[in-house]
């Protein structure tokens, strides 16, 4: 049968598009800090927008923070944590659940007169552990002693001041080493051995910091306590309490936190939609002489994160049963259920909190720019996730407002699966191919109608990568060849063209056979269908089980290869004597090769050798990531300089962690 090779622009992508849309800001629904998980968000300096809260140099950030966390411990097994979008205070000897006065909710709050009371306790485990939940710019930590009170020998508390302390400061990064233990963060911001003051300020650089750890230290004036306990040495329980009380702590920052964070409610749309492009309007601005202002060239931007389901929670609860097993509960029963760990499983305490995978489609990528395509499946509910990043102490983005397109359905799910043509059920449930091999596949469609108003699709795009070769199109039940209506060969996509709809009347098996050569670890054939004689918006191909012809039900395709890795392949150069003379005729080098396995953009560069192994040019070529690329090199090094005449070698290396293979390549140059 002939092939239509047709090649169009179906012009499918309606990226201007302009439906149904739900909106935060502007003309949508208003901001509100009661309608969300929020750190350091500002909802009040301009109407309509948020930004983040610009930290004046006398604000105890600490009163700023809301929905504080308080542990003995860290653990991620608290209900609703999620690393970075909650403060955190911990104490080894306090913590939720126990006597409040060492939980440290007194040690946070704006009352002066409240405090942890001392205790007998081993001094090599007093410590306390802040962590703000994003970098702030700080220059002061500090604490101080109650200003009322006395101790039970009658000492005013305000005058029982620590006698020795340390104090230290850490990045995202600290809690990975540091998680419970007492020891320091990585850089220690005061040590003192003999302290007399009951208001202490400790003073530093201005830096984004998010951690911040407070630890007594032992000072001759505990030689009493430690004399009281018989054969301690200094360890274990003491007799009677040490010496100084903390009424609260003091944390002071400058400028705009590293990041701010805005977390929706689950939101109700009222009825299943796809969703379509993200859009936002955001202002870049920074603090000149006190005033705010715009400015377009500040290191500041928007990460933004969605995600859509079918129901109003993501997440499933569990209690355990009689037999140690975890039942489904609803989060109103979990919440009542006892949160003690290390109990044998009983009914009453808390099991596992697992992800609604059924009904709710994971966080997408996370988006940078405006307008780009969702491409998650249909739903009735959404959540978007907000991160407001700076890198400059006095600068931030205003995000005025942000919208996400709601068309209706073409289909109420469209599921897809991907296998090798000659390999349609590996053995191992999913696919692997040889890098760089032109290999054909087969890619299953499965459409599933329940809304009689969907109107179904007749077109599909296949996110290839790297250009794809069709081979054919199959459709009906059995699958029998069909001629398309239409091909086009875009740059990382194949889009098809059916001969008729898949509608809910005429809801026919779909599958597409094509070629295409993988560069990558891993790859992903993500896919969309659309009506080719509309506007409407695409909807997006999720993975799953289209029929029993395939059994990977999954669009993702691995290498099979292991052991050493080789990056750089099938290089092929224009000419093998270089003559940079002017005349027009082989003037510059051009190599061209494919680059295999990376996982993302590295840079790259030509290096020069002479053939006793010594280097003499050094060429940047830019960041280039995996697949087809070339390198253009005009016979001068990296000063300008032109090579003598002579006989070199040649290599294309990459900057990656992992060790590679390096091949050298002879070249003549001559004028």
């Amino acid at each position: 049968m002939g092939r239509l090779w047709a090649i169009f622009f179906l012009f499918a992508m309606q990226s201007q598009a302009q439906g149904p849309a739900w909106q935060l800001g502007g003309s949508g629904s208003a901001w509100s800090r009661s309608d969300s998980l929020q750190v350091l968000i500002d909802f009040d300096s301009t109407p309509e927008s948020i930004q983040p809260v610009y930290l004046e140099p006398e604000q105890n950030v600490l009163h700023l923070l809301e929905n504080w966390q308080f542990w003995r411990v860290p653990s991620d097994y608290d209900l609703g944590y999620e690393d970075g979008q909650k403060p955190r205070f911990w104490n080894r000897w306090g913590g939720a659940g126990g006597d409040p006065t060492q939980s440290g909710i007194f040690l946070i709050d704006a009352d002066s007169t409240t405090y942890n009371a001392p205790k007998v306790v081993n001094i090599a485990n007093t410590f306390f552990t802040i962590d703000t939940a994003v970098p702030i710019p700080a220059y002061r930590f500090g604490f101080y002693t109650p200003d009322e009170g006395y101790r039970s020998d009658g000492t005013p508390l305000r005058t029982d001041v620590i006698p020795a302390f340390d104090a230290s400061i850490g990045g995202d990064a600290e809690p990975a080493v540091n998680w419970g233990g007492n020891d320091l963060f990585q850089r220690v911001v005061a040590n003192v051995g003999t302290n007399f003051e009951s208001d202490v300020r400790i003073d530093f650089s201005r830096q984004y910091a998010r951690f911040f750890r407070w630890r007594r230290r032992e000072s001759p004036v505990d030689a009493e306590a430690l004399n009281r306990c018989s054969g301690c040495g200094g360890q274990g329980n003491q007799a009677i309490p040490l010496k100084g009380t903390i009424g609260g702590f003091d944390l002071f920052a400058h400028g705009v936190p590293q990041r701010a964070f805005y977390l929706s409610k689950v939101v109700d749309l009222g009825r299943i939609v796809n969703f379509g492009h993200l859009h936002w309007h955001a202002t870049p601005m920074r603090r000149v002489n006190g005033v705010a202002v715009e400015d377009p060239k500040a290191d500041v931007w928007l990460t933004a994160e969605v995600r859509v389901g079918r129901d109003d929670d993501p997440a499933v609860y569990h209690e355990y049963t009689n037999t140690g097993r975890e039942k489904e509960v609803s989060r109103a029963t979990y919440e009542s259920l006892s949160a003690v760990l290390g109990r044998d499983p009983r009914p009453g305490i808390r099991a596992s909190i697992g992800y609604d995978t059924d009904n709710w489609s994971f966080w997408s990528i996370p988006f940078t720019e405006t307008g780009q395509l969702v491409r998650l499946r249909s739903g009735s509910h959404l959540q978007i996730k907000l991160t407001l990043e700076s890198r400059d102490f006095d600068a931030w983005i205003r995000i005025d407002s942000l919208w996400i397109e709601t068309p209706p359905l073409l289909v109420d799910e469209v599921v897809g699966e991907i296998a090798r043509l000659d390999d349609l059920q590996p053995q191992r449930g999913f696919t692997e191919v040889e890098l760089g091999r032109y290999t054909e596949f087969a890619y299953d469609l499965r459409a599933e109608f329940t809304t009689a108003s969907a109107p179904g699709f007749d077109a599909l795009r296949i996110y290839t990568g790297s250009r794809a070769d069709f081979v054919r199109l199959e459709m009906g039940a059995p699958l029998a060849v069909v001629e398309p209506a239409a091909v086009a060969q875009e740059e990382d996509a194949l889009v098809v063209q059916l001969p008729e709809s898949v509608t809910r009347r005429s809801n026919t098996p779909v599958r597409v056979v094509f070629s295409t050569r993988l560069f990558e670890f891993a790859s992903t054939f993500e896919g969309e269908v659309f009506t080719s004689n509309s506007d409407a918006l695409p909807q997006p191909i999720l993975p799953g089980d289209a029929g029993e012809a395939i059994a990977t039900n999954s669009l993702r395709v691995l290498s099979a290869e292991g052991g050493s890795v080789d990056f750089v392949r099938d290089l092929q150069r224009s000419t093998g004597v270089l003559t940079p003379n002017g005349d027009g005729v082989n003037d510059g080098l051009t190599l061209r090769y494919a680059l295999f396995r990376l996982p993302g953009p590295v840079p790259v560069r030509l290096e020069v050798y002479t053939l006793d192994g010594h280097r003499i040019a050094l060429i940047e070529g830019g960041l280039q990531d995996a697949g087809p690329r070339q390198f253009v090199w005009d016979g001068r090094d990296e000063n300008g300089r032109l090579l003598p005449a002579g006989l070199y070698l040649f290599s294309i290396a990459l900057d990656t962690q992992a060790a590679q293979k390096r091949a050298l390549y002879s070249l003549g140059i001559a004028y």
